[in-house]
């Protein structure tokens, strides 16, 4: 399937659907099933699950909304946070995930990334990047919502990821994330430029302009959550809103 896809993501913590700004400041938008539900029949391409808290419990807590959703959404759902290992993976497909995104663990044990592309292929394995700017042109990669520094250059980390068999990149600029100010272009930019796996543009959307520039420069993926989640506008609109740019959406 070609076009831009337009993919909510849902940040979960226990039962509820949050949002923050930054990932701090957590706010109860409601019930993580019911918005997945109602994105999925509005047109939603694929749905995005992130425990994020899971990293600091070192665990998952995410396979009963998992379960729950894939008897109802028939798109793909990738599920992140606080997968660890082959088993996590395995729990979190097994529960109707279609792919994991990983971040805490890959920048641990980046060999992690290679067994999971071995065993259930590149297009399961999700390199989750949470970037932050340092103010001169370069990002680094943290985990934790943005809080613990991994010391590792966001480009050469997502090039040596994608080598060791990573399949699609989620990018979230930290920065940028619940400010709606904009997705980081730069950092996309400078990642789109390097690999040549499908990248999700996570962080700072504001307006349905931004998503010529993401086509442009061949990131396929748009993932949004404070817009949608808030009412600031709808899968519907913006997909009508990239038609009217030429941008080649999915029906």
């Amino acid at each position: 399937m070609a076009g831009l896809r337009i993919i909510p993501r849902l940040d979960v913590k226990g039962p509820n659907l949050i949002k923050g700004i930054r990932l701090e400041g957590l706010r109860v938008v409601g019930d993580p099933h019911a918005f997945a539900l109602d994105y999925y029949k509005h047109g939603a391409d694929e749905l995005v699950f992130m425990d994020i808290v899971a990293s600091l419990y070192q665990r998952n807590n995410l396979s009963d909304i998992i379960s729950r959703a894939a008897d109802q959404i028939f798109v793909p759902i990738t599920v992140g946070g606080g997968i660890r290992s082959l088993a996590d993976v395995h729990t979190m497909l097994r529960s109707g995930a279609d792919k994991v995104a990983i971040n805490t663990a890959a920048t641990q044990r980046p060999e992690l990334i290679s067994e999971v592309a071995s065993r259930y292929g590149a297009q399961c394995m999700v390199l989750s990047v949470e970037a932050k700017s340092d103010g001169k042109g370069r990002w680094e990669a943290y985990t934790d919502n943005g809080r613990e520094h991994t010391g590792l250059d966001v480009v050469a980390w997502v090039q040596r990821a994608v080598k060791l068999g990573a399949g699609e990149i989620m990018l979230t600029a930290v920065d940028r994330e619940g400010t709606r100010k904009g997705y980081d272009m730069a950092l996309l930019r400078a990642v789109a430029e390097c690999v040549n796996v499908p990248i999700i543009a996570s962080g700072g959307f504001a307006e349905a302009g931004e998503l010529a520039a993401l086509d442009r420069m061949g990131v396929s993926g748009a993932a949004v959550a404070d817009a949608l989640h808030w009412k600031r506008t709808t899968i519907a609109a913006l997909k009508q809103s990239a038609r009217t740019q030429g941008i080649e959406v999915r029906t």
